[in-house]
């Protein structure tokens, strides 16, 4: 009788944990990539895969009945496509889902699409000897999927709309009136896990008469250009790659070049980028610190400091140090957030004037004008 009670009593602590477990579901048209996801991720004592499919027709009846936690998901599939599919899910019935693609580095453009229509994370399938490239990610994979599995997602249309400017026709043309002066405030943006989606909805409310803007958005080379020129081409503002000696002009957008740090200098009222090597700050390149922080030795009260969704703690201690030298500072609230890690700890740190919600935080900037 005792030894029953202690077998029920095990397989009841069983059933809790598996119960606490996050649920996994992986769609790849690929057998082989389907079977190693499987293998990685179950080998993780907090993951359980419940189910796989090889396109999204076949994953549809799988997240009726297994409600996953996170979907990893492929682009390239027969029936639907990732993107197709991701839109659609996003629409009526969000679950955060991490993009395991090989397209992601020659498609850059793919990869920021599937991040605006609500993608948490992505991760780049290696293009040669892809099977025994994506075991050696496996600590990536399941990093990301645990992520994700506390990230928020929010329904979407699909859409980004363009800031809605009066004379919007001829904002461009403002704009090239605008470069002909410096900034006599600058404002800083640094975000990461949910960044993409969060920084294209703030740029593209924004005037073309807003201060000059700093960004460092986590991303890795390559596609920080390209998230530059989507920007460029759906806003009022003139957005770009950051390129050392980039001057920050009013109505103008620079963004950090994947691994490099960008930092802000001062030449008697100009100001200017400096994009540098030198080592990961917070274990990331470019690091949102190494810019707040040369925000606020150079602008000091002059700048506005904003820190987006993010996982970790990047920023904040630069963001404290803006506060400290008289800026004002902003962090996106836990609601809007898809992770509620940096802006988190900025406020604990102590270095956050206000906290606002994603679809204000243009307004207040703006009010900062």
């Amino acid at each position: 009788m005792e030894n029953g009670l202690l077998i029920n009593n095990a397989e009841r602590q069983v059933k809790k944990l598996m119960g606490n477990k996050i649920k996994a579901l992986v769609i790849d048209d690929s057998a082989v990539i389907r079977h190693l996801l499987t293998e990685i991720l179950n080998q993780e004592p907090d993951i359980e895969v419940v189910g796989s499919a090889q396109d999204p027709i076949f994953a549809m009846n799988k997240i009726k009945n297994t409600r996953p936690n996170v979907i990893t998901l492929d682009v390239e599939m027969p029936r639907m496509d990732g993107l197709t599919f991701l839109e659609e899910l996003m629409k009526s019935d969000p679950i955060p889902v991490v993009m395991v693609s090989s397209l992601t580095h020659n498609g850059c453009a793919t990869t920021l699409r599937a991040l605006e229509l609500g993608a948490v994370d992505y991760v780049t399938k290696p293009s040669i000897d892809i099977a025994g490239g994506v075991l050696t990610l496996g600590e990536e994979i399941a990093a990301k999927v645990r992520a994700a599995a506390n990230a928020k997602v929010r329904r979407t249309n699909g859409r980004h709309q363009a800031f809605p400017a009066q004379g919007a026709s001829n904002s461009r043309a403002s704009l090239d009136t605008n470069k002909m002066s410096t900034t006599d405030r600058i404002i800083a943006i640094g975000a990461s896990t949910g960044g993409t989606q969060a920084i294209t909805e703030v740029i593209t409310a924004l005037p073309p008469s807003i201060p000059g803007i700093v960004i460092v958005q986590h991303m890795p080379p390559v596609f920080t250009k390209s998230f530059a020129d989507r920007l460029n081409s759906i806003s009022a503002l003139d957005v770009k790659e950051a390129a050392n000696g980039d001057r920050v002009l009013r109505g103008t957008a620079l963004i950090a070049p994947g691994d490099k740090h960008m930092a802000v200098k001062r030449n008697g009222a100009m100001y200017y980028v400096e994009i540098m090597d030198g080592p990961p700050v917070n274990f990331v390149r470019p690091a949102v610190d190494v810019l707040f922080r040369s925000v606020a030795q150079h602008a000091g009260k002059n700048a506005v400091g904003v820190i987006l969704t993010g996982m970790g703690e990047d920023g904040a201690r630069g963001l404290k140090e803006m506060k400290e030298a008289g800026a004002y500072t902003v962090a996106q609230d836990e609601a809007t957030s898809v992770v509620y890690g940096m802006p988190k700890k900025a406020l604990e740190m102590g270095g956050v004037d206000r906290v606002v919600p994603l679809n204000e935080m243009a307004k207040i900037i703006g009010c900062l004008n």
